[in-house]
């Protein structure tokens, strides 16, 4: 079992700095000066500004030419390897398109789509591990499907039927998967980023032999928890508080903020004041970089070495990571936002002509030899065609038993609860006219008679 060190702070006669418990090492001065963000007309805002990694351009083109550049942290992915993350996004972009005229044509109750911010999702999860834990928000369709969630799955959850792991207990794009170690989304606002600062505290405790593993339980090898959220939900008090806990407990976790541009209508300009969200991050004492998500072989690499760190592989202990990926919002907020209401038509349109991570590295493939026009048509056509057809087999499943309202509440259903159900049968009973249990499975047969 390790031991927590004591650490004894406290301040040398005639030192030049402070060693006072909350500012140590700073330095005393005799000059009166306030440090303030600089406005954007300084000169020097620019150099005062924390810079924004690429690997590659606009046009796909590498910025170092030479790829085992001893700069890089990590080699570039294979070509296989950016093939598969390529089609994953294109997979999504095209899902996002179908589900949300779907939701147009009154066959979907909600959606959200993640047009602009694709490669932030794929890029990072094709850097991670099947073992690392993952806390998303909603625009991480991507991570997903680069883990191996399937159309089937995706469109059993977003119809709600019998098939959806949930249970059809959520709002559409709520994704959980068990399997693949994604914590289900929760509508609330930033609710994720504390419970993931948690569950690297356990993940810590449990690697580091503090507390032993359950019984029969199989060793994955280390992992971290990698939580997602947007620039809006940093406005939130549980982003202070999840960031906080992972710096003084030191926890093995990457917080990725897609900054966009928007929290629904609110302008970044409108949020905050200071250097983006990535500022926050020195305040609070954790490991911070920021990155084009448009790039996402700055993604990749910046969430591999982000990792390294958290599992503390560099000698300096496990500790949490923060990395804001700035990405411009094409789509809506939701189904239920205009966003031609609060800002240009021209200004997306001007987004989606100047830069693109699915055209980025379209671009990047092609120049490699590896992808051409006719493999991006029949891919098209191909994925098109699966998600139709999940889409179709999706809508014809039935709906989850009645009783599933009751279930996974307690560990056993409740005596209470067997008579609630009866009392639901009862009045469906009572006025049959009034309820079509038809797509529902088993129909009124899943209720208990008293």
């Amino acid at each position: 079992m390790q031991q927590t060190r004591q650490y004894s702070i406290s301040q040398r006669p005639n030192s030049s700095r402070v060693h006072f418990p909350g500012a140590v090492n700073s330095a005393f001065t005799s000059t009166l000066q306030f440090t303030n963000p600089t406005s954007p007309a300084d000169s020097d805002t620019e150099a005062l500004a924390m810079p924004t990694y690429r690997v590659m351009d606009s046009d796909g083109s590498l910025l170092m030419t030479d790829p085992e550049s001893s700069h890089r942290t990590s080699p570039l992915p294979s070509d296989d390897a950016l093939l598969a993350m390529y089609r994953n996004m294109v997979t999504v972009s095209i899902l996002d398109i179908i589900m949300y005229e779907s939701q147009r044509q009154g066959r979907l109750s909600f959606y959200m789509v993640s047009a602009g911010e694709e490669g932030i999702a794929v890029g990072s999860s094709a850097a991670l591990k099947p073992q690392d834990v993952i806390f998303a928000q909603y625009r991480e369709a991507g991570v997903l499907a680069q883990r191996g969630f399937t159309l089937d799955d995706f469109m059993a959850q977003l119809f709600a039927n019998r098939r959806d792991p949930g249970r059809g207990r959520n709002m559409p794009v709520h994704y959980g998967w068990g399997q693949g170690n994604v914590h289900t989304i929760s509508s609330p606002l930033a609710t994720q980023i504390p419970q993931a600062a948690g569950a690297a505290y356990a993940l810590k405790l449990r690697q580091t032999g503090i507390v032993p593993p359950e019984e029969g339980a199989q060793s994955q090898g280390s992992g971290v928890a990698v939580c997602y959220f947007g620039e809006g939900a940093a406005s939130e008090g549980d982003f202070h508080a999840g960031l906080n806990m992972a710096a003084t407990r030191g926890c093995p976790i990457v917080f990725v903020c897609r900054n966009n541009g928007y929290a629904i209508s609110t302008t970044t300009l409108e949020q905050y004041r200071g250097d983006g969200i990535a500022s926050r991050g020195v305040g609070y004492g954790i490991d911070t970089v920021r990155v084009d998500g448009n790039d996402i072989l700055a993604v990749h690499e910046v969430i591999a070495e982000a990792r390294r760190r958290a599992l503390g592989e560099d000698d300096k202990g496990m500790r949490p990571v923060l990395i804001e990926a700035m990405s411009y919002r094409v789509s809506h907020h939701s189904t239920s936002d205009d966003s031609f209401a609060y800002r240009a038509k021209i200004e997306v349109e001007d987004w989606k002509r100047r830069d693109s991570p699915i055209v980025r590295l379209r671009k990047y493939l092609e120049n490699q030899g590896v992808w051409d026009d006719q493999k991006e048509k029949d891919w098209r056509s191909q994925t098109r065609k699966n998600i139709l057809d999940a889409f179709k087999k999706a809508e014809r499943e039935k709906k989850p038993p009645l009783r599933n309202l009751w279930e996974d509440v307690y560990e056993n259903v409740t005596d209470e609860q067997n008579e609630q159900m009866a009392n639901m049968r009862r009045m469906i009973e009572t006025y049959p006219n009034e309820y079509d249990l038809s797509e529902f499975e088993d129909g009124l047969d899943s209720l208990p008679r008293r």
